[in-house]
This record gives structure tokens, sequence and C-alpha cells, in this order.
């Protein structure tokens, strides 16, 4: 397979790429960065307005690009999506939401809704992603397919500030990696995706200090070179990537302690 300059000005691999939640934040950096001519794009997001503005990106870079309005928590919308794409090389299951408890405890509704967006809402598009791959002939490499799950530094510390949020990222985290364990031998490849914090409007009202800031494009960089890479666990940076370990490792009350120090998330869901 020709390597394809995508729009980062790194050639990457993968001439057909599904993203969820491509309208903002990560999803359109990764759509950006793999837009270039010769390269199919399948952009999916809630927003029709933000998903055009992404799209038109992308088609300015000179890749063929089919948006469509998609709710990740509709199955059988999701199972539509991906079987009318056709080969898929490389998906992102990224569309996600978070949301905290303001300091206080957290809505049930609002768990339920990040549940399932972040838990459910992977499940609905990757699965149907794997069959599919796992049924389409394998590149040069010998990769049927690629299926990046977009989980968070936040998977690895038990934050009493987002309960719902760190837990639906663990869960993905765990389940990724599992699954890439065992799909190798169908030639389906599952990726990680742990970012710490990225410059997004999901982050724009953390009330919070976020160490290790950086901008979107940065973080698709960084995700596209260790899929390139074959990592099954792309995690950064690595200070935050240390620092969450670290602060995991503590007794739930020592850790509790420590977080009971810094400012609570906020409540409203936002995003990703």
């Amino acid at each position: 397979m020709q390597a394809m300059r995508g729009g980062s000005g790194t050639a990457w691999p993968w001439r057909s790429v599904a993203i969820t939640g491509a309208s903002s934040g990560i999803g359109r950096a990764l759509a950006e960065a793999c837009a270039a001519p010769g390269v199919v794009l399948h952009l999916a997001g809630r927003d029709a307005g933000r998903l055009a503005a992404a799209a038109a990106a992308c088609r300015a870079r000179g890749a063929e690009v089919a948006a469509t309005v998609l709710e990740v928590r509709d199955a059988a919308a999701c199972a539509r999506w991906i079987a009318g794409a056709g080969r898929i090389e490389l998906l992102f299951a990224n569309a996600g939401i978070s949301g905290g408890t303001g300091g206080i405890g957290e809505p049930a509704a609002q768990a339920r809704a990040i549940f399932e967006t972040n838990l459910t809402g992977v499940l609905n598009t990757a699965l149907p992603a794997l069959e599919a791959m796992a049924a389409q002939p394998p590149g040069p490499d010998g990769v049927r397919g690629r299926i990046a799950v977009v989980a968070s530094l936040a998977a690895f510390v038990a934050a009493p500030s987002a309960p719902a949020y760190c837990a639906s990222k663990a869960a993905v985290q765990a389940w990724a990696e599992a699954m890439d364990g065992v799909e190798r031998a169908r030639g389906v490849r599952f990726h990680a995706v742990c970012p710490g914090y990225v410059r997004t409007p999901m982050t724009a009202h953390n009330p919070f200090p976020m160490p290790f800031l950086m901008d979107a494009e940065e973080a698709a960089r960084r995700t596209l070179r260790g899929i390139a890479r074959g990592r099954t666990r792309i995690a950064y940076p690595w200070p935050t990537y240390l620092g969450a370990r670290l602060v995991g490792a503590l007794p739930p009350r020592l850790r509790a302690a420590v977080f009971g120090r810094l400012p609570a998330k906020a409540a409203s869901p936002g995003r990703e």
C-alpha cells in the first residue's frame, strides 16, 4: 500500500478512514491529519453544522469525504453507517462526552448518558466494524483493518469528581487492549488511545489545572504515529501518564483526599 501524505505533512498509509465525533476536538484533528488526495474519509458527528465545516476542511486538503449525522447510542444507525462505508482500513471510535459531580453527587441521567455514549457508543461502532474488517482482504502489512478506541488517561485514575467518565474510559481502554490480544488472529488490530489534557471545547471549562495541555493537532499526530508503529496502548504525554498511574495506585482514601483539594469537574456533560 502506498503511503498517503496527510494534512499534517506526515505520510500515513490508510486510504479509507472512518471517525466518529469528527466534528470537533480530537476527532476533527484526526480527520484533517488523515485528509489527502486519494484518501476517503467517512466522518460522523451529532452537530450537522460543525460536521459540514470539518468535511469542507478535509475536502480542501484533497480527500473524498462522506459526512453523516450520527448518534452513536443508536446501534442500528451505527451498523448502517459501517455497512455503507465499504472497506474501512482504520476506524476511530472517538465520540464521547464528559461530566463531573460539581463537588456534590453525579446526576443519574448524566451517568447513564456518559456510559451510553462512551461505552455503548464505542461498541455500537467497533463491533460491526470488526466483523466487516475480518471479512475483507488484508493489506500489504497483513492487517485487514484497525480499530482505534479513544479512551483517556482518566482510565487509570478513579477520580471522585468524574466517576462515570473515568469508569467508561477505563472500560473501553481495557476492552480494546484485550480485544487486540485475540483479534490479531483474524488480522484485525485494536489500539487503545489514552490522551492527557487536550485543548478542545470539552476541556475549555475545566476549573482545575491541566498540566501539559496540548493542542488537538498534536494529539492527532501522536495518535497516528502510535498506530503506525503498531502500539496497542497509545498513552501521552508521558509525564501525565506517569502521574495518572501513580495517583491511580494510591489507596482509595488517600486518592480521594488528593482530589478533594482540587476544584471539582463541572456537572454538565461536554462533548469530545
